[in-house]
């Protein structure tokens, strides 16, 4: 079995505060997404989109937007990618922004559509545990649609800049040698930028359309 490890909306005209709503003692509340919108990511690889069609995937689809909307994203490293499987990330830098999400579950959606590749998809470390964190698919990954993985967007500009994200690390610890998701999530960023200082990461993530 694969094992894909998990892990308020900002004000308008305000960017980013993941950091506000870790401090924040009341419920997170996800924002209704639009129907279709569009959220680029501004990466140290270059710059990619994601296509969100929310009848695929209304709960992750909703709280993919507010993620992005909150700057949730920027300065997120994408700690997990291996060549002809996927690209994972969502673990936040900051700790004490991490432990926060950790504990705000969405429901599954139903599978509508096929983790063909550049579809988007989230992470999950059983039912009933998405979360923050992502994956790309970089090959026809349909053996995950029956265990649950439910796409809610796809790449649909720059998935030349998802294929050379940086994979030299391999499967994560301790299966591999890359970055352990326990110490990212007690260390934050400080842990990554001194044990893989190679591993790219999202300068900016922002909705842009509609």
């Amino acid at each position: 079995m694969i094992v894909l490890a998990l892990l308020s909306v900002a004000c308008a005209g305000q960017r980013s505060d993941a950091q506000a709503a870790a401090s924040s003692s009341g419920a997170i509340q996800d924002a209704t997404a639009p129907a279709t919108f569009r959220a680029r990511f501004e990466t140290t690889a270059g710059t990619f989109v994601i296509e969100v069609r929310r009848d695929w995937a209304p709960r992750g689809a909703d709280r993919f937007y507010t993620l992005v909307k909150s700057g949730y994203y920027d300065g997120v490293r994408f700690f997990r990618v291996i060549s002809g499987f996927m690209a994972q990330f969502g673990i936040h830098g900051d700790p004490k922004v991490s432990t926060v999400w950790r504990e705000r579950t969405i429901p599954d959606d139903p599978v509508r559509q096929s983790n063909a590749r550049g579809m988007v998809t989230y992470a999950t470390a059983g039912p009933g545990t998405r979360t923050t964190q992502i994956f790309i698919n970089y090959r026809d990954n349909s053996g995950l649609d029956g265990q649950g993985f439910a796409p809610f967007g796809k790449v649909v500009e720059g998935m030349e800049v998802v294929d050379r994200l940086y994979a030299g690390y391999g499967e994560g610890a301790p299966r591999g040698g890359g970055p352990n998701q326990g110490r990212i999530q007690a260390e934050g960023n400080t842990y990554l930028a001194r044990d893989f200082p190679k591993l790219d990461y999202v300068k900016r993530g922002t909705i842009v359309a509609p």
